[in-house]
C-alpha cells in the first residue's frame, strides 16, 4: 500500500492549468443544467454523482475549537439504487469529562426541475432524529424529502469539536463518481499536525504552506481532485477502505507558551490507558475476579485447563450487547449484576479472572476488519475499537474473545482478524502480528432418492466450523427467518422443516428436507441428471476481467466439502460415470478434487476445495480463477440413467 506523509511535501503553491491559481473553498453557484442531466459523464451507469464535495477543518483561533465544515452537492440519477444518499448521518462524540461536539449551521435542500425551473424543498428540522450508538457517540440523522430521479441534493453543516487530537479521516475515493472533491486543514502555527495520506490518487491541485489567516500565522494543507471515477470494489477483500485514497491528521504538538508533544508511542498509550478510569482502574478491581472465580478452577493442574475453564465461564455467563470499544461504559460491577456488557467490560473481566488464576493475561487492542487497519507509523488510540485477551505461553500468546459464544482459544470471530494488534502489558506495549491459524470447514451434505416419476426427495445439511460458524451464527441472530429463506432463494428448491442450531462443539448446522421435480430431464427411457443436484457451482466467483489490484482475503484457510449420495431407482443403470478430477498448485496452497463412485444402487459424489492460508497476494488470482473454473466444469457434469430392458 502506498503511503505518503504530507509533512514531507514541499511548501508552496502548485499552479494549475494555464498558470492560474486554483481557488479552494469556492463552491460553484447552483446550475439548473445539473437538473437536466440524465447520466454521469464519468460512469453512465452510476445511480448518483458527486458534483461538489468540500471538507474543511480549521482551528478557531479565538475559541480553540476544531470547526468541521462540510458541503455536498449530489446528483441523483436512480434513487432506488442511490439509497445511501437519501439520508444524512452526522456522528457527534463526547468524553467522560463532559466535553462534547455540537452540530451547528445545518441546512439542506432537495432541488427538482418543475416547469423548466429549479424548485427547492428545504429539509425540515422535524425530519431530524438522534440515535445513541454508545455512551460516547450519538448520531444525528436527517431524511431528504421529495427525492426523485433527476434530483440534486445539497447540504452544508458545521460541527464544533473540542477534540483537537485527531481530525476525522476523510475518504477521497467513494463508490460514487465525483466531479470535484477537496480537503482543507488550517491550523494556527502553535498547533501542529501529522497529516497522513494513504492511497494511489494524486491531487490535481495541492497547497501546503504557511500563510497569515485571521491575523495569525497558519499552516494550511489543501488538496483538490477532479473527475474521479467510483472506486471499483473487488471480491474477497475484507475492507476495501484500506485501499482507497484517504487523508487523516493527528495532533503532533502544541505551544501555548510551553511546547507540548502529543504524538504518542505505544508505550505512552499504554501508560495513559492504565491510568484511565474506564480501563486501567477497572482492571484493578481484583476483588470482583476473586469473588466470581469458578470453584472448579483451583483443582485444575495446567494453565491451559485453567484458561479454558475461565474463558468458558465468562463467555457462557455474560452476553455481549454488540457495543464495541476499548473502554467500559457501565463498568464491570454492572456487568456482574446484569450479565450484559460491552466488549471491553466482558474481555477486561476475562483478563482479570485469568490474572487472578495466576496466568499472564494482557489486553490486546485491535481495530476490527470493518474499522480499517491500524496506522503502524503513527500510533494512536483513536483507530482502536475492540479489546480481546492475550495469554502468554512458552510459544507466544493464545488469544480469546468472550463476546462470541462459539469462540475458543485462537478461534476468534472473523471481525477480529485484522493483521495487527497492540499488546498493552503492564510492563510494556508491543505491536503484535495476528494470523488466523484455524482452518474453517463447510460441509454440504445431501442424501436423496430418485423416484420413478422423475422427482427427487431427500435431506440436506449445511454445517460450518471455526470462523465460518461464527459468521453464520451472527447472520442467523440478525434475522433468523431471512437466514432460512436464503436456502430457497439460493437453490430454487422447496425446503421444509429447516432446523438451525449450534452444536455442542460450537459448530453451526442447518438441516432440512426437500423435494423437487425439476432436477431431472426424462428423454424416452433415459433420465438425465447432474448428480450434484442443486449444489453444482453455477458460476466462477473469480471472474474479474481486469487485472487484480488487491490481495485476496478470506476469513481463514478453509476446506469446503460437497457430498451427494444419490439412490438410483430400481431398474435403472448409470450409462456413463462422471469424470474424476484433481488439480493442485505446485506449492500445495490451493487444491480441488471431484470424485464420483458407485456403491451398489447408490452414486456418491464428493467435491472438495481447500486453501492452506487465510490470504494471498494478488498474483495468486489467475490460479484461483483456473481452479474455480475447473470446479465449475466438474460440478456441472451430467449422467444418464437408462432403464434396463
Amino acid at each position: 500500500m502506498k503511503k505518503i506523509f504530507l509533512t514531507a511535501f514541499f511548501s508552496g503553491v502548485l499552479i494549475g492549468v494555464n498558470g492560474q491559481k486554483h481557488e479552494f473553498l469556492d463552491p460553484p453557484k447552483f446550475d439548473n443544467a445539473d437538473l437536466t442531466k440524465t447520466k454521469s459523464s464519468l460512469d453512465e451507469n452510476a445511480p448518483a454523482e458527486i458534483i461538489y464535495k468540500s471538507v474543511h477543518f480549521a482551528i478557531d483561533n479565538s475559541t480553540g475549537d476544531l470547526r468541521k465544515n462540510v458541503f455536498y452537492r449530489v446528483k441523483i440519477y436512480d434513487k432506488d439504487k442511490a439509497e445511501d444518499w437519501l439520508n444524512l448521518e452526522i456522528p457527534l462524540h463526547k468524553n467522560s469529562a463532559g466535553d462534547e461536539e455540537l452540530l451547528n449551521k445545518m441546512k439542506a435542500f432537495v432541488y427538482n426541475l418543475e416547469n423548466g425551473a429549479a424548485a427547492a424543498t428545504k429539509v425540515d428540522k422535524s425530519s431530524k432524529y438522534k440515535s445513541k450508538e454508545s455512551k460516547y457517540t450519538t448520531i444525528t440523522k436527517f431524511a431528504f424529502p421529495n427525492v426523485k430521479n433527476g434530483s440534486v441534493i445539497e447540504y452544508q453543516y458545521e460541527v464544533l469539536s473540542p477534540f483537537l487530537y485527531s481530525i476525522p479521516q476523510i475518504v477521497i475515493e467513494s463508490d460514487t463518481p465525483s466531479k470535484y472533491v477537496e480537503y482543507i486543514l488550517d491550523s494556527p502555527s502553535y498547533v501542529a499536525y501529522n497529516v497522513n495520506y494513504t492511497g494511489s490518487l494524486t491531487p490535481k491541485y495541492r497547497m501546503v504552506e504557511d500563510k497569515t489567516m485571521y491575523g495569525t500565522l497558519f499552516k494550511t494543507y489543501r488538496f483538490a481532485y477532479e473527475n474521479l471515477k467510483g472506486f471499483k470494489t473487488e471480491k474477497f477483500v475484507k475492507n476495501d477502505r484500506n485501499y482507497r485514497t484517504k487523508i487523516s491528521a493527528e495532533l503532533h504538538s502544541s505551544n501555548f507558551g510551553q511546547l507540548k508533544m502529543h504524538s504518542s508511542s505505544w508505550e505512552e498509550i499504554k501508560e495513559k490507558l492504565y491510568k484511565d478510569e474506564d480501563f486501567g482502574d477497572e482492571l484493578k478491581k481484583t476483588k470482583l475476579a476473586k469473588e466470581n472465580m469458578p470453584a472448579t478452577v483451583s483443582g485444575l493442574k495446567s494453565d491451559a485447563e485453567k484458561a479454558d475453564a475461565i474463558f468458558n465461564y465468562v463467555k457462557n455467563t455474560f452476553t455481549w450487547n454488540k457495543d464495541r470499544g476499548i473502554y467500559t461504559e457501565n463498568g464491570i460491577k454492572k456487568l456482574l449484576e446484569t450479565k450484559t456488557g460491552n466488549a471491553a467490560e466482558i474481555n477486561l473481566f476475562l483478563i482479570m479472572m485469568l490474572r487472578e488464576a495466576g496466568l499472564k493475561a494482557e489486553p490486546l487492542l485491535i481495530s476490527t476488519t470493518d474499522n480499517g487497519l491500524i496506522n503502524l507509523v503513527s500510533p494512536s488510540i483513536v483507530g482502536m475499537n475492540f479489546v480481546i485477551a492475550a495469554v502468554k505461553i512458552k510459544e507466544g500468546f493464545n488469544l480469546y474473545d468472550a463476546t462470541s459464544k462459539q469462540s475458543s482459544m485462537n478461534n476468534l470471530p472473523p471481525r477480529d482478524w485484522n493483521q495487527y494488534g497492540v499488546l498493552i502489558a503492564k510492563d510494556k506495549a508491543l505491536l503484535m502480528q495476528m494470523g488466523n491459524a484455524t482452518t474453517s470447514f463447510n460441509y454440504l451434505t445431501t442424501e436423496a432418492k430418485i423416484n420413478d416419476d422423475g422427482s427427487i426427495s431427500g435431506t440436506y445439511s449445511d454445517k460450518d466450523t471455526g470462523s465460518y460458524a461464527m459468521a453464520v451464527k451472527e447472520s442467523y441472530d440478525e434475522n433468523a427467518e431471512k437466514y432460512k429463506k436464503q436456502y430457497k432463494e439460493n437453490y430454487s428448491i422447496d425446503f421444509t422443516g429447516i432446523d438451525s442450531k449450534i452444536l455442542e462443539n460450537g459448530d453451526f448446522e442447518s438441516t432440512m428436507k426437500f423435494s423437487s421435480d425439476n432436477l431431472i430431464d426424462k428423454v424416452g427411457k433415459k433420465m438425465i441428471i447432474n448428480p450434484m443436484l442443486f449444489l453444482s457451482k453455477s458460476s466462477n466467483e473469480f471472474d474479474q476481467a481486469d487485472e487484480r489490484k488487491y490481495p485476496i482475503d478470506f476469513i481463514s484457510s478453509f476446506t469446503k466439502v460437497k457430498k451427494v449420495i444419490l439412490e438410483i431407482p430400481e431398474g435403472y443403470v448409470i450409462e456413463t460415470m462422471p469424470k474424476n478430477k484433481k488439480i493442485v498448485t505446485d506449492d500445495k496452497e490451493i487444491e480441488y478434487s471431484y470424485v464420483a463412485e458407485q456403491k451398489g444402487n447408490k452414486l456418491e459424489v464428493i467435491s472438495t476445495i481447500k486453501t492452506a492460508s487465510p490470504d494471498y497476494p494478488k498474483e495468486y488470482y489467475p490460479a484461483f480463477k483456473q481452479i474455480w473454473g475447473t470446479a465449475s466444469k466438474s460440478e456441472n457434469q451430467v449422467i444418464s440413467l437408462v432403464r434396463k430392458s
